[in-house]
């Protein structure tokens, strides 16, 4: 046995995407090695290796000679209990600097943002190290560190070909509570016979992604073979994008931006950018909902966010056209994942109650796209959208579509619920989408699927005393108790005078 080699041992600890490495204080490597506990340590098996922060146990619960990894950490050395793994000290990781440098304000290079990104994907950054990477361009990114970002990430992953010379997408830059428009437009785009293998990504700050609300109707984990397959059956598909590595990094720091609750603008368009070319798309149409207390909070933002965009599009060859929409409240009902799919399903359906802003955006967004690609006459894209999702064409698509990727299920509500009134009589005049998605989040969603809000007061309303503004769902008594504990201190949650 080598010196620096040791016997894994799989403890069923669970980090997430942090990778860890567990070894006892008196192990000899960790002895002979100098090795302390959050030690940067490389750990291979003599074909792959991984980059791991080191725990220390002082406890039998390891032999001397034994290391365990966390889940995501063997999963991608793909080691069993008994295989040897050697282990060795990290040599620094030289785009480091430039994190730093980043840091303090300075601008990039086309280089430094390709260093980084290899780093991140190799796994030779820790979540700290990508926090703070995140946290340095949050502060200030120019237009060529964004392109520069955005090619770097496009770089580093799969990239599919479909063999057409016309492929479609959309996306939002989200910030709305209940703005999934996503499935709807698939379907109708779909079924007007253009391509759109559309990938869509998980929550980070909100209370759902696309991703979490269609898997709670259909399977979204496709490899990029089955997207093909699905793509080619039905003409669209509803994928996560992590499950294919199109754009490999940009999920990895979603994951960090997730815990700090940060999107910045740069990262944003790099990410929504990256993956569309990535994914083969030559013509774009992005929402950008602008409002109050969503992500992009007025129109100067928004025409900054817009022209931003274009110009990172037009760099990196995509055709494209931003809109930019209200954002002052939620859209539709439901805000989670199954009430977000409940909405959905209400819309294709063609139900009497089902909820209007919700087409009405759907609606916009796919005339836009019909119009882009060339497959309607500008200012026809509405009407022959409505005419698609009206007549039905719409719902057999998109349950197709499903049922090409494993199934079709309609999703269920949480069994724990409590209904949020109104304390006087009055007019809805303020909706604070923030906190009424935090509402949603502390009851559990997007983790919990079935947990979130139902909202029922759009701006304007006229309340009575004692009515329903909203519901919270939640999957576990204690989790409601949670959310109502927040409502029980936030008074302007929905302002109503």
């Amino acid at each position: 046995m080598e010196h620096n080699e040791l016997k894994f041992r799989n403890l069923g600890i669970d980090t997430q995407q942090e990778h860890v490495a567990y070894m006892r204080s008196d192990c000899h490597v960790c002895k002979s090695e100098g090795f302390a506990a959050l030690t940067r340590i490389r750990v291979s098996d003599h074909q792959k290796h991984i980059v791991a922060s080191l725990n220390v146990i002082e406890s039998e619960l390891l032999s001397p000679g034994e290391i365990s990894l966390s889940k995501g950490a063997w999963k991608a050395l793909q080691v069993k209990d008994g295989d040897s793994v050697t282990v060795s000290h990290l040599t620094p990781v030289e785009s480091m600097r430039y994190v730093r440098s980043k840091i303090y304000g300075n601008k990039l290079p086309a280089e430094a943002y390709h260093l980084i990104i290899q780093d991140i994907v190799q796994g030779n950054f820790s979540n700290v190290d990508i926090a703070a990477f995140v946290t340095g361009c949050a502060m200030k990114m120019s237009e060529e560190e964004v392109i520069s970002l955005t090619e770097a990430m496009i770089e580093v992953g799969e990239k599919m070909v479909w063999g057409v010379p016309l492929v479609v997408d959309k996306h939002s830059v989200g910030g709305l509570p209940g703005n999934r428009t996503t499935p709807i437009v698939v379907s109708i785009i779909a079924a007007c016979g253009l391509i759109i293998p559309k990938t869509s990504s998980r929550a980070i700050t909100s209370p759902a992604g696309t991703a979490d609300t269609l898997e709670t109707i259909t399977r979204v984990s496709l490899s990029s073979e089955e997207i093909k397959q699905v793509v080619s059956k039905e003409g669209g598909c509803f994928a996560w994008g992590g499950s294919v590595k199109l754009s490999p990094a940009d999920d990895i720091i979603i994951r960090v931006e997730r815990a700090l609750d940060i999107d910045s603008e740069g990262q944003l368009i790099a990410s929504v950018l990256s993956k569309k070319k990535s994914a083969g798309a030559t013509h774009v149409v992005i929402d950008i909902p602008v409002g109050e207390t969503a992500k992009v909070r007025d129109v100067e933002a928004g025409e900054k966010l817009r022209r931003q965009v274009e110009q990172v599009a037009l760099a990196i060859g995509l055709q494209i056209k931003v809109l930019l929409s209200d954002g002052s409240q939620p859209v539709g009902r439901g805000i989670g994942p199954v009430l977000e799919a409940l909405d959905v399903l209400a819309v294709l359906e063609n139900e009497m109650t089902a909820p209007q802003d919700l087409k009405e955006r759907a609606l916009v967004l796919a005339g836009n796209l019909l119009e882009l690609a060339g497959k309607v006459p500008d200012g026809k894209g509405v009407r022959v959208a409505q005419d698609i999702v009206e007549s039905g064409e719409a719902y057999r698509k998109f349950k197709a579509i499903c049922l090409a990727q494993g199934g079709f299920t309609r999703p269920e509500l949480a069994p724990y619920h409590y209904e949020v009134k109104a304390e006087k009589a009055g007019t809805v005049q303020r909706v604070d989408n923030r906190r009424l998605a935090k509402v949603a989040k502390l009851a559990g969603a997007p983790d919990d699927p079935a947990a979130g809000v139902l909202f029922a007061a759009p701006l304007g309303k006229k309340v009575a005393l004692d009515e329903v503004l909203y519901t919270i769902f939640a999957e576990s008594e204690g989790e409601l108790l949670y959310a109502l504990e927040y409502v029980s201190n936030e008074k302007n949650i929905i302002t109503i005078i």
